[in-house]
Formats: structure tokens, C-alpha cells, sequence
């Protein structure tokens, strides 16, 4: 497992966490931005008239409503990330990981409008007489690269396990175990069972399924986000205050939080709000190519709504939950995770100005005095023994430590090796929480109380359960590509992708969003370079759509 850690590390070092890619990221956004002339501002309101239907032509081809084709690709992108997502943004980069998240989502609604439209207007028909388009095929078609489309395509269906299944079940998993105290392959299995269900009755049940939760579940969870807010209310301005001021500087420490810096709260923002909203991913085109519509461009301006009600909306608001109720600088009492879990050398304090600045340094930078700890631990009734030691989990200096083993406490030596445990055994205790669980916390801090939990374990469950959905009709579409549609290997891919799914529930969660991550990036960079070099297409298609157009915009 080490090596597999630091296979994925290396990896993700490369693709998102590599200095060049969030500048990749918001740059394209900032180019088109400038390029087309602000279209998130200036075509905003003509985007709502278009998804009301007020353009609509009769005998347009398509598989689904332009509400539909919204509504699919919403319940792609509407997902852990709104939940867990911007949580874990804000456990390790802080208030300011929430302005980069803003930034991504706006000027990714201009990124968002180009490779919709793009996609669509380069979408065919499939061997079943189904719509099929998406990336892949504006690089085939587009651009001649079919080798860039292929590359896309094999992307996709990776980032449908890795983005679109595992973190979905992860979250719901440990959100249903905390909660409820249901076991992780409980809730997995049985949640395996329902997605087969669904994605083996195909393209249209997908659809249809995502159209009913879609709206349900993003006003449930808005109007329950909002009375947390309002409960603490007083803490508002000061949250968006420390959102700002921390934005160019990086977050300061804060109680057990023990601070990010500037690059690691940009990058980590920027990162996170690609995986909340997917702009720039090539993931939504997908969807957006089944609209049923002869216009590419008036598709394109349905799109730039989904970063604007996905983050601008839905994860402001999990921001506002998380910082207003202040738990996201304390420790609560949790069961440590082992891709969390770090003994360093030394004895180490964070009330100490010193050691803080150290831990800093450390965490974020991998620098500084600190180094792993090898050696020998002793344990007394599940309780460890002094020792020229500390333990960290998620990111902060563990306390109140208890060591268990098959259901008892443990008694005994435990083997440390660079830093990480060699003895099989439970570790609990406090500790930074992050994902789910912070967000889960952060609604108790209401008039919800011990209830805000279950408010948020269902949400979750609806959220991420339609995310998978959707994630399941990308991959198929990409399979689709691969393979020519047939039965066989659409069959093959779809109980793959429900195996999967109840795998991920008893996975290790950081080590999940690892595999997000880089599999997000392994998708997006392709597509960034694709409609880069169509944006004078672009353009044109743009200036033809306005002039051909009766109503002035």
C-alpha cells in the first residue's frame, strides 16, 4: 500500500497538484472570458429564456430537453464535491481555498459555454440511433487528432471510476456509518444494487432519473444550508472577511488548523472547484451533446448556469455552513484513517508560537526541521507511552489517542517505520476532520442540533448517488467511442462500474480523492488543449449565432 500511495503522489504530482495547472485551468477560463467578451455576464439571462424553451424549434434531433440535458450533467457535477468537496478544500487550504473555488467557477462558466458548444456541434448518431458527442469527438472531427480523441476517451472512462464512482461512494458510505452507524459495505452493497438498476436500463432511465433528483435534492439542501447559516449568522461577515483577506496570502493558523500557504490554497481551490463544477473537464459536453437543438451555441449558454448554481450557489453556501460554525479549526473525535495518520520525531506542540511555524512548514511544504519517526512505541491498555514522539492526523496534532486491536485495547509494542504504522491496529481520537464528515458537523451547529447530521447523510446520499449516475453515462458514451457501441463491451463496462462502486465504500477516503484528482486532471488538460486551438471556430460560431438571431441580446 505504501508504494501504491506513493505511485499515486507522484502521479498527481504531475497532473493536478503540478504548479503549471491550476494557471492551465483559470487561464483558459480568463482567456475565453476575455476573448468573447464576458459571455457569463452578457448571455446570462438569454441562457435562462433559452432553457425555458423560448428558442425551442420542433423536429430538433436529440435524446433530451434542454432542462434534461441541464439537469443530467448538474447531477454530474452537484455532487460530494458541494458536500465533502469544498470541505476538504477548506481542512487543507483554509478560508482562502474557497475564493479560488469562486474564481474557478467563474470564469469556468465562460470554459463550460465553449466546450458545450463545441461538443455539440460536433455530435453524431450512435449504431442504437442514440446522440452521441463529447470531447472525443471535437478532436476527431474537429481538429483530425482522433488519437487525442482516443486519449480523451480512455481518460474518461478512468475519471468515470476515479471522479464520478469512488468518491460518490466513499462519502455516502462514511456519511450513512457516522450517522447511522450502518457498516460501510452495508450501505455499498445495497447502493451497488440500486445504481445496477438504473445505469443497466440505459441512456433514457438515466436521464429520467437524473431529471426527478436533480431539482429536489439542490432545494432540500439549499434551504437546510441556509437555516444553518442564519443560526450563525453573526460569524458570516467575519468567514467571507478571512475569504478575501486570505485569498493572496494563504490562511493563517487557527486552533488545531495549522495554516496553508498561498500556492497550496490556490492550487487546492482551484482543484477542488474543478471537481465541484467540472468546467473544463470535457465531462458536461457529454451530456449537453443530447439536447435536443440544431443550435450548438444556444446549448453552450444553458451550460454556463451549471458552475454558477453548482458553486457560485451551492458550495458558497457549504463555505458559509463550514466557516460560520467555526469547526473547521477544531478536533473532534474520529477514527483515524491510515493514509492520514503520520508519526514524526520529536514532541510537538501547537499552542507553541515555534513548533506551530515548524508543523507549518512541515505540512504544507514538506520542509523544515521535522523528520519521520522510525522506531518502537509502547502501548499500556490502548493508551501510548511517553516517547520522543508525536502523532498527526489529518494535517494536526493528534490527541487523545486510543489504540484498539479485533475489538479490544491494545497492549503491546507498536513498529514504526519512516513515519508509518507496521503493527495492525484501530487508532481513534482527536483529530482535524475533513470531507463529509466536517460538513456533517458544521449542520449540527443549528437549530437542526444532533438532526443536522441526518440532514446532511441524505442529501449526501442523493447528491452523490445522481452524481454516479451520471459518471456511469460519460463512461458509456466514451466506451461507446472505444469500441464502436457494442452490447458486449457496454455491458462489460456497466457491472464493472457497479463493482466498483461497492469497493470504494470501504476504501480509505484521502486516498480516494488522491484518485480524484488526478484522474480530473488526466481528463481536463486534453480538453483545455482542444478548444484552444478551435477558438477562432469559436468565435465564429458565436458572432453567426447573434446575427442569425431575431431578438437583440
Amino acid at each position: 500500500m505504501a508504494e501504491f500511495e506513493q505511485i499515486l503522489t507522484f502521479a498527481d504530482g504531475l497532473l493536478q497538484s503540478a504548479w503549471y495547472f491550476p494557471y492551465l485551468l483559470l487561464g483558459t477560463g480568463i482567456f475565453f472570458t476575455l476573448y468573447l467578451k464576458v459571455p457569463q455576464i452578457f448571455y446570462f439571462r438569454h441562457a435562462w429564456r433559452v432553457l425555458r424553451g423560448h428558442y425551442d424549434k420542433p423536429n430538433s434531433e436529440g435524446d433530451a430537453s434542454h432542462f434534461q440535458a441541464l439537469t443530467t450533467a448538474i447531477s454530474g457535477t452537484v455532487g460530494t464535491g458541494n458536500i465533502g468537496g469544498v470541505a476538504f478544500a477548506i481542512f487543507l487550504g483554509g478560508p482562502a481555498a474557497l475564493f479560488w473555488m469562486w474564481m474557478t467557477a467563474f470564469f469556468g462558466m465562460t470554459t463550460k459555454f465553449v466546450e458545450v458548444t463545441l461538443s455539440h456541434k460536433y455530435r453524431q448518431k450512435d449504431d442504437a440511433g442514440h446522440i452521441v458527442g463529447g470531447p472525443m469527438y471535437v478532436m476527431e472531427k474537429g481538429l483530425n487528432m482522433k488519437w487525442l480523441g482516443v486519449i480523451f476517451a480512455i481518460a474518461t472512462v478512468v475519471s468515470s471510476f476515479g471522479s464520478g464512482n469512488m468518491p460518490q461512494s466513499n462519502n455516502i458510505a462514511i456519511g450513512l456509518q457516522g450517522t447511522f452507524g450502518i457498516p460501510t459495505w452495508a450501505s455499498g452493497g445495497f447502493l451497488a444494487v440500486l445504481l445496477a438498476l438504473v445505469i443497466l436500463g440505459g441512456v433514457t432511465r438515466i436521464i429520467k432519473v437524473a431529471e426527478k433528483i436533480v431539482p429536489v435534492m439542490a432545494l432540500t439542501y439549499f434551504v437546510a444550508g441556509l437555516a444553518v447559516v442564519f443560526a450563525n449568522i453573526e460569524q458570516v461577515g467575519p468567514a467571507l472577511v478571512s475569504v478575501f483577506s486570505d485569498a493572496f496570502t494563504g490562511s493563517a493558523a487557527v486552533g488545531g488548523f495549522l495554516g496553508a500557504t498561498f500556492a497550496y490554497a490556490f492550487n487546492k481551490g482551484v482543484g477542488r472547484g474543478l471537481y465541484s463544477n467540472e468546467a473544463g473537464q470535457g465531462s458536461a459536453p457529454i451530456a449537453h451533446a443530447a439536447a435536443r437543438t440544431d443550435e450548438p451555441v444556444s446549448e453552450g449558454m444553458v451550460s454556463i448556469l451549471e458552475p454558477f448554481i453548482d458553486t457560485i450557489i451551492i458550495c458558497t453556501l457549504t463555505g458559509l455552513v463550514i466557516l460560520s460554525s467555526g469547526v473547521w479549526t477544531a478536533k473532534h473525535q474520529n477514527v483515524f484513517q491510515a493514509f492520514d495518520t503520520e508519526i514524526i520525531a520529536g514532541t510537538w506542540s501547537d499552542q507553541n508560537a515555534t513548533d506551530r511555524q515548524a508543523l507549518f512548514e512541515y505540512i504544507n511544504n514538506g520542509a523544515g526541521t521535522i523528520t519521520s519517526f522510525s522506531g518502537d512505541i509502547e502501548v499500556v491498555s490502548g493508551r501510548l507511552q511517553p516517547g520522543e514522539y508525536t502523532l498527526l492526523h489529518n494535517r494536526s496534532i493528534a490527541e487523545a489517542v486510543t489504540v484498539g486491536q479485533e475489538n479490544r485495547l491494545f497492549t503491546g509494542t507498536l513498529v514504526v517505520n519512516s513515519g508509518k504504522l507496521e503493527t495492525p491496529v484501530e487508532l481513534s481520537g482527536r483529530s482535524l476532520i475533513h470531507s463529509a464528515a466536517l460538513t456533517s458537523e458544521a449542520f449540527t451547529h443549528s437549530a437542526f442540533g444532533s438532526y443536522g447530521r441526518y440532514v446532511v447523510a441524505l442529501v449526501l446520499l442523493l447528491f452523490a448517488f445522481s452524481t454516479a449516475v451520471a459518471w456511469s453515462y460519460y463512461g458509456d458514451r466514451a466506451v461507446v467511442y472505444l469500441t464502436g457501441g457494442g452490447t458486449q463491451w457496454l455491458t462489460a463496462y456497466r457491472l464493472l462500474y457497479v463493482a466498483g462502486f461497492f469497493f470504494a465504500a470501504i476504501a480509505d477516503t484521502s486516498l480516494i480523492w488522491l484518485i480524484a484528482a488526478i484522474t480530473v486532471a488526466f481528463m481536463t488538460i486534453p480538453n483545455l488543449v482542444a478548444i484552444l486551438l478551435l477558438r477562432r471556430e469559436m468565435k465564429d460560431s458565436v458572432a453567426d449565432y447573434w446575427r442569425r438571431l431575431e431578438e437583440p441580446r
